[in-house]
């Protein structure tokens, strides 16, 4: 089974788009023209990464390349999501500390092969949780560490380390990020046939071989959000990934 372009694709997109506006504007989000943007960039994007693709998946070297791409974009996006576009460097160490074991792990065993076909997908799927489990992370603390700031001066009042005194507000808020996943990974099969399944069906895969992807995707995406996260709040605690206000505020 495939889904190629033309009209009845065409009269499904501008369907669910007018359907996700009138939501949006019954709602009074304020965010039609942010759903608009979405749209076309999603539109414009993937027909250029299709052509990307195209010509990177015969070349392995050329993969990484797209790769590395994707994983500076997720980089970009995240720090601006989170109000911290100078730390982007702390950021990127963050991703990459969750990225790179999965890739190395998937690879090194022979689980997913060594082929553009292969990594590319993967590796988009590792990258974009990644990405959004850094920001769920990166706004929920900074929001915290806002907000209570006069329990952060309090602690280090009472002799805790700079630190200690941000551990103190965030670890309990950290976690949060990593929820929506887990949810994802308990109820897979239940509620949900997430992308990879749906991928290989539609690519004339037996249903155990999209099981078997799948279950490879959910345990990559899991390890990847866990460290990126984990990396992420020793990084806040040190002071090193932070909006600027907060790295004026939080001061000895």
């Amino acid at each position: 089974m495939t889904i190629d372009p033309g009209w009845p694709v065409a009269i499904a997109l501008v369907a669910l788009l007018v359907l996700a506006l009138a939501a949006h504007r019954m709602a009074g989000y304020g965010l039609d023209r942010d759903v608009l943007v979405a749209a076309a960039r999603a539109l414009l994007q993937l027909v250029v990464i299709a052509l990307l693709i195209k010509a990177a998946v015969e070349n392995l070297a050329w993969s990484a390349v797209l790769v590395a791409v994707m994983f500076a974009v997720a980089v970009l996006t995240t720090t601006r999501r989170v109000e911290a576009p100078r730390a982007w460097t702390w950021a990127a160490l963050a991703m990459a500390a969750g990225l790179v074991p999965v890739l190395v792990i998937v690879l090194a065993s022979g689980a997913v092969p060594a082929e553009g076909i292969a990594v590319i997908p993967v590796a988009g799927i590792v990258v974009g949780n990644a990405m959004t489990a850094h920001t769920l992370a990166g706004r929920r603390v900074f929001a915290a560490l806002r907000e209570e700031h006069s329990q952060y001066e309090a602690s280090l009042a009472l002799g805790l380390l700079p630190g200690q005194a941000i551990d103190e507000i965030i670890h309990r808020r950290v976690p949060e990020a990593l929820l929506p996943n887990l949810d994802q990974v308990r109820t897979t099969g239940l509620v949900t046939l997430p992308g990879a399944f749906i991928g290989v069906m539609l690519g004339g895969g037996t249903p155990v071989q999209a099981a078997t992807t799948q279950v490879l995707v959910l345990f990559g995406v899991m390890a990847a959000q866990a460290v990126t996260v984990l990396v992420a709040e020793r990084l806040v605690a040190a002071r090193r990934l932070l909006p600027d206000d907060l790295r004026l505020r939080l001061v000895d």
